[in-house]
């Protein structure tokens, strides 16, 4: 009976451990992943163009209604870039967010609920 229920629970704790795994996602999109507030994100840089998405375990997270804000550092360069809703779970930057190697990025996004996250990056 008790290597039974040794069993049972390491079964069980190696079950919950995917669990706390799944915001280590690889990228779906090109970009760099970090998570944040038991969310998964992902920065993309296209041509000068942010843009940042929002899942939780998988599913999208709707931006609809969010403020958010890009702080970039590049050594001693400091750049704030706003984040615009797009559709689905995309935030898109308004202008030019200056991403380049060795970028410092934090991301801070109040959601339409009022929740908010403040998730870091570092571009290699």
């Amino acid at each position: 009976m008790k290597k039974l229920l040794s069993y049972v629970v390491m079964t069980f704790a190696i079950a919950a451990s995917g669990a706390v795994l799944a915001h280590g996602d690889k990228p779906k999109h090109g970009g760099i992943t970090s998570s944040a507030s038991d969310l998964a994100f992902e920065l993309v840089n296209k041509e000068g163009q942010a843009t940042l998405y929002v899942e939780d375990h998988g599913q999208e997270v709707s931006t609809a209604g969010a403020v958010a804000k890009l702080t970039v550092l590049n050594g001693t360069e400091k750049t704030e870039v706003a984040l615009e809703p797009a559709p689905y779970n995309m935030l898109i930057s308004k202008g030019d967010a200056k991403l380049k190697k060795g970028s410092k990025v934090v991301a801070s996004i109040t959601f339409a609920d009022k929740s908010t996250a403040n998730v870091r990056f570092s571009l290699k």
